[in-house]
């Protein structure tokens, strides 16, 4: 079984480097290489750190929930990222620091992200007897609140400053700020690191609440430590080229249907290839099809809303 899945892995890495290899040279000659291969890197570097991203986050999310059909997405923080880009543009303009200087508005959108991840699992994970139940309810009203917050301000700002925030309201893989690039795949690749040194952990945590604190798992620490590295990724990964709801529902869930196995270390390897292997063929359509007419985020929410709808329908029978 393992030996099977390793060689699905094993197909999976090749897929995903003959599709890079594709984008990259793809269109190439002997006078624009230079030029179109310093704007194609940074696409796929920032793609790999996205999907890696996306994916991880995702299956942690659901190990912890103990739901298929849950992302990070419940917790509001793609709403939030909105809602702080609208609000900025709202009260100081699409010409502030914070809109223009793409370094400091990373920085600050990724900060307010995790500030307001760390205080939401603070509060519930301070009370007894939490539930993650109770997170996620909370998670979805503020969702909305977000939401509702987002469309009122986009209903009365200047049309003109409406265009900046709906060119933040859509993921974009065009014109990548390297700095930004560079400082998140550092983390990002640290984070990869941390995690794979506890996947047994989260291996347990498949058997339940009761059964990973019968076999010595601090349950309480232990998730909000996930969540808290769930929330990272998610920021990181939206602050840099903005939010794709249903791309981590879509690659978790087929890897766990392309595996044999439910260990992590083998989960996270193939949804991070999956990941990368959907972002790199929606780039290609978004480039080569559609000429950039159509947002990477629509293609890729339109499959997994498809494939979502499909789930449910699983369930229900089931």
């Amino acid at each position: 079984m393992i030996v099977s899945d390793k060689k699905k892995i094993i197909l999976a890495t090749i897929l995903s480097g003959f599709f890079i290899l594709l984008f990259l040279v793809i269109g190439l000659n002997s006078s624009n290489y230079k030029y179109l291969l310093s704007k194609r890197l940074p696409k796929v570097l920032a793609i790999i750190i996205t999907g890696v991203s996306i994916a991880i986050s995702s299956t942690i999310f659901q190990t912890i929930t103990n739901n298929r059909i849950l992302t990070p997405s419940v917790l509001g923080l793609d709403s939030l990222y909105i809602l702080i880009q609208t609000l900025v543009i709202f009260v100081f303009g699409s010409t502030s620091k914070l809109i223009v200087n793409r370094n400091i508005n990373f920085l600050f959108t990724v900060l307010i992200m995790i500030l307001f991840s760390k205080i939401l699992f603070k509060t519930l994970f301070n009370k007894e007897k939490n539930n993650i139940l109770n997170l996620l309810l909370i998670g979805l009203i503020l969702r909305t609140l977000f939401q509702s917050l987002s469309s009122f301000m986009q209903m009365i700002i200047d049309p003109n400053e409406f265009l900046h925030v709906q060119d933040k309201m859509f993921a974009s893989f065009n014109n990548i700020n390297t700095n930004i690039l560079l400082l998140s795949t550092v983390i990002i690749t640290l984070i990869v690191i941390y995690i794979f040194q506890y996947v047994k952990e989260l291996d347990i945590l498949l058997l339940g609440r009761d059964h990973a604190i019968n076999l010595g798992i601090d349950y309480e620490h232990f998730v909000h430590k996930s969540l808290l590295i769930v929330s990272i990724l998610v920021s990181i990964s939206t602050a840099l080229v903005g939010p794709i709801t249903f791309l981590g529902l879509l690659v978790v869930n087929l890897s766990r249907e392309l595996l044999n196995t439910f260990k992590h270390k083998y989960l996270i390897i193939t949804s991070s290839l999956v990941s990368i292997l959907a972002l790199i063929g929606g780039q290609l359509l978004v480039e080569r099809v559609f000429n950039f007419s159509t947002p990477i985020s629509v293609i890729i929410n339109f499959v997994g809303g498809v494939y979502f709808i499909n789930l449910l329908l699983k369930e229900s029978e089931s």
